[in-house]
């Protein structure tokens, strides 16, 4: 097809196809890199577990997966280049990782809980780590 004869939309699509998969995999990357982060801050294997079949272990993670991807995904609607992207998906990485420290804390005994395969403190992790996601993609969102 010669260029001069392709619509704008498919110009625009062609000019802003690569951008995007781009953006979006930097956000996976960081979603990846969170996660294995999380893995190695926390009392407990969670992949050794799930491997083992430790459903209330791949309850938690998974909740740690959704808890990070829901501010990343919100940073990657706000932001307009890479290196916002990059800033951004950190501070939310950090920020999550944090009260997801502080929540494991304050929720006594639940890794050991966890760890025993107990998947409604497993449930009750989760639920707190989307709460904070939720608050912090709304503060990311502005």
């Amino acid at each position: 097809m010669i260029p001069e004869i392709m619509s704008p939309e498919v110009q625009a699509f062609a000019t802003g196809f690569p951008i995007t998969l781009l953006h979006a995999g930097v956000t996976v990357v960081m979603l990846i890199l969170g996660a294995a982060l999380y893995a190695l801050l926390t009392p407990y294997k969670e992949i050794s577990l799930i491997r083992e079949g430790n459903s209330a272990a791949a309850v938690a993670f998974g909740g740690v997966l959704i808890g990070l991807a829901i501010p990343l995904a919100v940073s990657l609607s706000a932001s307009t280049s890479i290196r916002e992207i990059a800033v951004w998906g950190a501070a939310t990485i950090v920020v999550q990782l944090l009260v997801f420290r502080i929540t494991d804390f304050l929720l006594t005994g639940l890794p050991s809980r966890i760890q025993e395969g107990e998947v409604s403190a497993a449930v009750l992790l989760v639920a707190a780590k989307i709460a904070t996601a939720i608050i912090l993609a709304a503060a990311v969102a502005g």
